[in-house]
């Protein structure tokens, strides 16, 4: 089957799990902006079905705990946060037998430059997210859970906590739901725009009340998480993509994909293009799709260079890009990761220098300080990208470079520090000359600035 029989499959299916469609551009944004993010849109197209379905509400006899994380693992769903893991075999980490108080969080602290799809799901669908983290905690034998939602959407919070106020209402949320043995209450938390609470241990710190830095692991949050109880972290999208998974199993959802890259993906795809926006696409579709969907490069401009996974990601050149797959292992193979899923898209009147430039401000502005390769490590990586930018580099900084970020990399409580060094070390390993050039002849050899 060919990507175009795929895409028309995935769309002829209803899949489209996160979303009302499968593009989210800015075109269409004021047609999502009414009232059908509401319950009563949620539960015509589908929604609470799945939810219905393993509480034996259908007119079937339900399913058990085991049956459901069965159907997840089966699905091939790996994290949509970053990291990748798989969804079904994180739940089956939480103790279920565990007698005291479990957690089930949501990680919604979007704050990787590049992403914009947790908000849009949120705020354009959000009983996904909710009938998703439902399934779980039933699977889990949780009945606490909270969404930590970014500190600078505020408008996405405020629209979770209304979508919140309507299933518990309608009886989706609380104690015995449905009229079944099954208590679940679920709380939306403000953040305050920290990236480093983006990072699971750093964001349950935060929920504490406490300042955002990350723990050492181990302990792990299935063993030792929120308030020192056992918690399973998921991202916003991974439980988005929950409840289509129950109603429709697992094998369907993984035939979206591929092996061991099952289901569809959201991709925020940025910068050079004709429609930015966010894509939801199956998993394993070429690159060269993707960009097709976005209009391709922006008129009169040759693709240069693409951040595949957000800006934590290692840069890859087109000629790379153009033959990788939307998928973790095709774009691990290539030298870079999926990760959150953002599309930075870079024509060739881009100054690969000046953007390592802004990306290694980024990180040492966010750094937390708890670590000391990456608070020192981060802020010595900008000085020297500033200082090459400028004008003022000198012939040794690259090599510098390139070894202050390898001492960064793998030395650190949390992967900030690895966020900081891997776009380094990929903007020399494929645009060095770039560089050479900035140091050589004190100005930029494209002649155009970001």
């Amino acid at each position: 089957m060919n990507v175009d029989q795929l895409l028309s499959q995935f769309q002829a299916t209803g899949l489209e799990s996160s979303f009302h469609g499968r593009h989210i551009a800015p075109q269409i944004m004021a047609d999502l902006n009414g009232t059908n993010w509401g319950l009563e849109d949620y539960v015509a197209r589908g929604g609470y079905a799945a939810l219905r379905k393993i509480l034996g509400k259908d007119g079937g006899e339900g399913l058990t705990q085991d049956q459901v994380i069965a159907t997840v693992k089966e699905s091939g769903l790996r994290g949509r946060g970053g990291a990748g893991f798989p969804t079904g075999l994180k739940w089956s980490f939480m103790p279920r037998q565990f007698p005291g108080q479990k957690y089930l969080v949501c990680n919604s602290d979007e704050g990787e430059p590049g992403t914009c799809k947790d908000r849009d799901i949120m705020q354009f669908n959000p009983h996904a997210v909710i009938e998703g983290m439902a399934i779980a905690a039933f699977a889990m034998g949780i009945n606490v859970g909270y969404n930590y939602i970014h500190g600078e959407i505020f408008q996405t919070y405020e629209r979770f906590e209304a979508a919140l106020e309507q299933a518990r209402a309608a009886g989706y949320l609380g104690d015995a739901i449905m009229g079944s043995s099954f208590n679940f209450q679920l709380h939306a938390s403000h953040g305050f725009g920290a990236y480093i609470c983006g990072e699971e241990t750093a964001l349950l710190e935060s929920l504490e009340g406490k300042k955002g830095q990350p723990r050492f692991k181990p302990p792990f949050p299935a063993s030792f998480g929120l308030y020192g109880k056992p918690t399973t972290i998921n991202n916003t999208e991974t439980f988005a993509a929950v409840p289509w998974i129950i109603r429709n199993g697992g094998a369907a959802y993984l035939a979206c994909g591929k092996p061991n890259n099952g289901g569809t993906k959201i991709f925020s795809v940025s910068g050079d293009v004709e429609r930015p926006g966010n894509y939801e696409i199956p998993m394993g579709t070429p690159f060269s799709k993707l960009l097709e969907l976005a209009g391709g490069v922006r008129t009169g401009r040759q693709l240069k260079a693409v951040i595949p996974g957000g800006s934590s990601a290692p840069v890859l050149p087109a000629g790379v890009m153009m033959d990788v797959t939307m998928d973790y292992d095709s774009i691990a193979k290539a030298g870079s990761m999926l990760g959150s899923g953002a599309v930075i898209v870079m024509d060739d009147s881009r100054c690969m220098v000046k953007a390592l430039q802004r990306l290694s401000y980024f990180y040492s502005h966010e750094s937390c300080g708890q670590c000391t390769p990456c608070r020192e490590g981060t802020g010595w990586l900008w000085r020297m990208v500033d200082r090459i930018e400028n004008g003022h580099g000198r012939a040794s900084d690259l090599d510098m470079l390139d070894s202050v970020a390898g001492d960064i990399m793998g030395r650190t409580i949390c992967a900030l520090g690895d966020a900081a060094a891997m776009p380094v070390r990929g903007m020399l390993k494929h645009f060095r000359d770039e560089f050479v050039y900035h140091v050589e002849h004190k100005t930029c050899v494209v002649g155009a600035y970001v």
